[in-house]
């Protein structure tokens, strides 16, 4: 998939790993749609001419529709990044014996898992109706699971599950999605020098640092949108969730 002149769209695009994946992609030649809560940090990256922004709630019908249809006004919808995501954190029994909250529960599954799921759908079908490249692709879509969907430590029951729940639909949907001629992969991203690292403890970053293969120190922003776009434009990746944690195994807390 060629980026230059392609349109895509990015959400969470206001920070972390989307801000990067936006500006690299709009470097490469894009025509950007960003996707975030954040209407602050939204409009300031728009400002800053890096694409035309969209307030969202990724788990909301309505909202992602009109971000759908915003993008395919620039032209055909070729690119898709899920980057909105959040991580609270919370013990299945908290420390006065009480249950995990099961609102917290819901939203942070409606945020990371119900959101990907509710953009990838509305995309799919805007990028159904491309005309198919020279390869006969019409799309991509690269989803933000986390290795801690197969490491989850002490306190992530919520997010763990929401990002295996990201990792368990790579490959359906890409099945799914073949005979449109659209690609679905998911990136796997360690600890990474983002603003969700300020929710993992000073002492739990230290230990994991140290459980790295190599390097030892967090990913870099720059590094995990290097990937996507690797991932859009090389073909024939397809179906497959890539690691990108510098050989870390997530320990128990």
């Amino acid at each position: 998939m060629h980026i230059d002149g392609a349109v895509a769209l990015v959400t969470g695009a206001a920070s972390g790993l989307g801000r990067a994946t936006a500006e690299r992609l709009r470097a490469s030649g894009a025509k950007l749609v960003l996707v975030d809560a954040d209407r602050a940090a939204g409009q300031e990256l728009a400002q800053a001419g890096v694409g035309a922004f969209v307030p969202a709630d990724v788990a909301d019908d309505a909202d992602v529709r009109a971000a759908v249809q915003q993008a395919a006004a620039l032209g055909p919808l070729r690119v898709v990044v899920n980057c909105a995501g959040v991580g609270w954190g919370a013990r299945i029994i908290d420390r006065n014996s009480g249950p995990h909250d099961l609102g917290l529960f819901h939203r942070v599954i409606d945020i990371n898992l119900v959101g990907t799921f509710n953009v990838l759908r509305l995309a799919a079908v805007a990028m159904a109706g491309n005309e198919p490249t020279s390869t006969g692709e019409r799309g991509v879509v690269v989803n933000t699971a986390s290795i801690a969907a197969f490491e989850g430590q002490v306190g992530q029951a919520a997010y763990a599950a929401s990002k295996a729940g990201v990792v368990g639909l790579t490959l359906t949907a890409a099945r799914d999605l073949a005979s449109h001629g659209i690609r679905v992969v998911s990136i796997a991203p360690g600890l990474f020098d983002t603003p969700m690292l300020g929710l993992v403890p000073a002492a739990t970053q230290d230990a994991l640092t140290q459980a790295m293969a190599w390097p030892r120190r967090f990913g870099e922003a720059a590094e995990f949108a290097s990937l996507v776009l690797e991932i859009v434009r090389n073909g024939y990746l397809n179906g497959e969730t890539i690691r990108l944690d510098a050989g870390l195994r997530m320990l128990p807390r």
